[in-house]
């Protein structure tokens, strides 16, 4: 089926095809940990482009962590993040204005951690000017991806292209206003979970983040 992938990096290389259509001028790929990576290393490494990391938390609502209230994502402007938070979802579900800050102070903590771990201490390359292609392995609700591009869009690239391998059909309509381009392989309906269009849908360790980016620096 066209909706199904083997894994993340079968999905990365159909998508990466895709977005070689787009004939791009000088890209850079930036991924979403941890998911996002094993997608993205395909797609960085058919455009040749380097294989940077966005760092980005979904805020889970109160008793039921995979549905998103918020997200937040580290930006290079002061104050170094963007929070973006779902009025619907917070109403749905009980989420307070106050939940959802502490809840993104505490993701915070966890964007810090993992930037420790992928970067041991090197500065991302900057992104202003540049064409930048955003990668997920997929998209339920939007909300962590709004809050990415929220602070990409704050980093001025020249050109913003967002590239998934599924997602629903009204998350893709309501994110084209947010990008220049948006590639997205299947678009399901009706649209239950992302990782239901994975046969291996595993969770993806700090380790194989790091093995993904090490071998990209490698081939740059």
């Amino acid at each position: 089926m066209d909706d199904v992938f083997a894994d993340r990096a079968a999905a990365g290389r159909r998508l990466a095809a895709r977005v070689a259509a787009l004939h791009l001028s000088a890209p850079m790929v930036l991924a979403l940990p941890r998911g996002g990576v094993p997608v993205a290393a395909p797609v960085a490494a058919l455009l040749r482009a380097p294989l940077e990391l966005l760092l980005v938390r979904k805020i889970g609502a109160p008793g039921q962590p995979e549905l998103a209230v918020g997200a937040v994502a580290e930006c290079a402007e002061p104050p170094g993040h963007v929070l973006v938070s779902d009025d619907s979802a917070m109403a749905m579900t009980g989420a307070s204005e106050s939940y959802v800050e502490q809840e993104a102070r505490q993701a915070l903590q966890e964007i810090a951690r993992r930037r420790a771990a992928y970067r041991a201490g090197r500065a991302p390359q900057p992104v202003a000017g540049r064409t930048v292609v955003l990668v997920d392995d997929g998209i339920a609700t939007g909300t962590t991806v709004r809050a990415a591009l929220k602070a990409l869009r704050q980093m001025q690239p020249a050109r913003l292209v967002l590239a998934v391998p599924v997602a629903p059909p009204d998350t893709v309509a309501a994110l084209r206003e947010d990008v220049d381009d948006l590639v997205c392989l299947a678009q399901p309906t009706p649209f239950h979970a992302v990782g239901l269009h994975y046969i291996d849908f595993h969770q993806v360790p700090d380790e194989e983040v790091v093995a993904l980016m090490a071998a990209a620096a490698r081939s740059a």
